[in-house]
């Protein structure tokens, strides 16, 4: 199988409810969000790709517009919003429009990373 990915990035804040008053993430704060979007083929179309990368824009102009430098919580409803709802969100978002997704990260740190990928994948 070909595999490419493209990452994309954004800042946003956000808070966790539920969570002890002592934990950081019950506090509003924020990231700079790096998500990767990842897709596969067992072929590749005329010109040699598994998807253009430039197709892929979309996806960034989707996060600027609406995520970027806002908070997440107002943005996206009253439930908690957390790395791995992203991913789900994202990957939902982009699997509609790129059939070949197979997966989709969300990092908050260069050393977390919480992914979403079809369990048919």
């Amino acid at each position: 199988m070909y595999i490419i990915k493209k990452e994309f990035s954004f800042s946003a804040s956000h808070l966790i409810h539920g969570l002890p008053d002592t934990h950081p993430c019950s506090r509003l704060h924020g990231h700079n969000y790096r998500v990767e979007v990842v897709l596969g083929s067992d072929t590749l179309d005329s010109v040699g790709f598994v998807r253009d990368y430039r197709e892929l824009g979309a996806f960034k102009d989707y996060l600027d517009q609406n995520l970027d430098h806002r908070h997440l919580n107002d943005v996206l409803g009253d439930e908690n919003v957390t790395a791995e709802r992203m991913a789900k969100l994202f990957y939902d978002w982009c699997r509609s429009r790129w059939p070949e997704v197979c997966a989709v990260r969300v990092s908050e740190t260069p050393k977390t990373w919480a992914e979403y990928r079809a369990e048919h994948e």
